[in-house]
This record gives C-alpha cells, structure tokens and sequence, in this order.
C-alpha cells in the first residue's frame, strides 16, 4: 500500500474537482480502487488530498486527478459525467452509487431532527436504523463541509467475556464493540477511504475512557449504544460539545448490558434534557426494522412478553 499527497488551492477548487458531495470523487474511487481523502491544512485555507491504494493504482488515480486539476486552472472545461442527481430525501450515496435514504417515514423525521439540532436522540430497536441514519448525516455534514471531522464512541461494557482477557492493547480490545460503526462506514465509502479517514484523523475513534479532558470542534459526533452508559458517563460525553459542533446520540432503552441495578444513563438523561432547547428525542419503533423481517416479529413478542410480566 502506498499514500500520495496532492495539494489543492482552496474549497472552491476542491468543489470544482471533487464535484458536488463529491460525487467525482467517489467515481474516482471506484475506477480506480484506491481511497481518497479531502484534508484541509492546519492553519492554513489551502486543501489537499490524500491517495491510497496499490502503487500502480494510486499512480494512475494520481495522473488523473492531476489532469483535473491542470484544466481546472488553465480554464478547460472538465468532464461531467458522473452519478445522476440524489433523490429529494436521500442523505447520501453509498459506496455502491446507491442512494442512501430514509425508508419509513419516522426515520424520515429522525433524518430531519439529526439535522435541524445541534443534539439528538436516536432511541428505538435494533434493526431501526438509528445508527446508520446517523452516520450517513454525519457523513453528509462532512462532505458539504459543515464539519472537519467525525467523531465516533461507543461504551465498553463487558458481556460475558472480561475485557482484561481479550488480547491486544486497549485500541485492540474496544474495536470488536464498535465494529458496527465501523461496518455502516464501510458501506457508505469503501473500507479504503474509511481507512485513509482514521490514518489522517479525519475519522476519530474515542473510546468513552478517553474523552475526559477533552473539546470537539467542528465535529460530528455520534455516541452509540448509550443505553450502556452510567449517568457520569454520558454526561461527560455529552459536556464535549465544543464550537461548531453536533452530536447524535443513539440507544435501545429495552436492553441494557449494565450490572444488574446500575440505572442506564439514556433512560435519566431523557428526563433530565426534556424540553432543553437545541435538544431532540426520536423514538423509532418496531415497524421502522429493516432487518430480515423475522427480527420485527421477534422484537414484538418480546415486547408483549415483558408487558405480561
């Protein structure tokens, strides 16, 4: 594997060369199999990118990108084929060049109150789409720049297995607990460029443990599985909003993996932040499950079951 840096003038030209919610840069992508990366220079209004992939694949998607940029500036028209237009309620487009859109009309208002908030809850079942939701605003917000980073978290709650076992370091050890992030990434753009992203810190993994202390600007955060934090904790996670900033966070409040009579943080933070304003709750239900459809009749009996009890 082999990364190639090439450096831009500013936002315009990276619009100009990566398209709009750069659809370009996607094609690009995907005809020439590499991960590409938009970073912006520190302290500075210049851009660059960032080329991975094979040597032979990254010197040929280089070439090109190049070629762009050559009649970007001497004032040649450039190519315009590319992908047709996102429909209306799409967010983005996958890896694929598929639209990725709300497909029940609550998570079409889930969409909507991610993006007219600076802080939304995603509560509902598995299979809802909360998480994923989630993460294609996120990813959308970094396209059109509305923010340099994103910021993903999820706790790190034993379940049956004891963490101080698990080989690897600590960053080892707290990946299987957010392969599901890792997972919904993957399909939006390719594990290349997901990749390229956490090298260049535009992706940040922080586990709960390690936010203390810290600030996060110009980011979109995404706190998963928050039915798994303490009080204290989802509190400091939700404190870490810094300028420029937005965070969703998502959660099951029917289950929980925390010690048997330690009290779910999600379940006291929604009554503490009801009616705070800038602060949302959305609930899906069993009826927005996407997953195969034997889990909507699974997650029904159990409801039932519980309210028998």
């Amino acid at each position: 594997m082999t990364t190639r840096k090439i450096h831009l003038r500013d936002a315009e030209e990276a619009l100009t060369i990566l398209g709009e919610q750069d659809l370009f840069l996607r094609q690009m992508e995907a005809d020439y199999g590499v991960g590409i990366c938009l970073n912006q220079e520190a302290g500075a209004g210049t851009m660059h990118l960032l080329v991975r992939g094979s040597p032979s694949r990254v010197h040929k998607a280089a070439r090109f990108i190049r070629s762009r940029i050559d009649a970007a500036r001497a004032g040649r028209p450039l190519h315009t084929a590319g992908p047709s237009p996102l429909p209306q309620d799409a967010i983005t487009r996958g890896h694929n060049g598929r639209p990725i859109q709300p497909r029940t009309a609550s998570q079409k208002r889930y969409v909507e109150t991610i993006q007219s908030h600076e802080l939304a809850f995603g509560i509902g079942p598995a299979g809802t789409g909360k998480t994923f939701l989630a993460v294609a605003c996120a990813l959308r917000a970094l396209e059109t720049r509305q923010v340099q980073r994103l910021i993903l978290s999820r706790p790190v709650v034993e379940a049956g297995e004891r963490l101080g076992f698990l080989p690897g370091d600590f960053l080892e050890k707290v990946n299987p607990y957010l392969r599901p992030l890792y997972d919904a990434f993957h399909s939006m753009v390719g594990p290349e460029r997901f990749r390229a992203w956490r090298e260049s810190d535009v992706v940040e993994i922080v586990p709960l443990a390690y936010m203390r202390g810290r600030t996060f600007n110009d980011a979109f955060i995404i706190l998963d599985e928050a039915q798994n934090t303490t009080l204290g904790q989802i509190k400091l996670a939700l404190t870490r909003l810094g300028e420029g900033s937005r965070m969703v966070v998502t959660g099951d409040i029917t289950q929980t993996d925390l010690a048997q009579g330690t009290a779910s943080g999600l379940i006291r933070v929604m009554e503490i932040l009801k009616g705070v304003e800038g602060v949302a709750f959305h609930h899906l239900s069993e009826v927005d499950v996407i997953r195969h459809p034997l889990v909507r009749k699974v997650i029904k009996a159990f409801d039932k079951w519980e309210k028998a009890k």
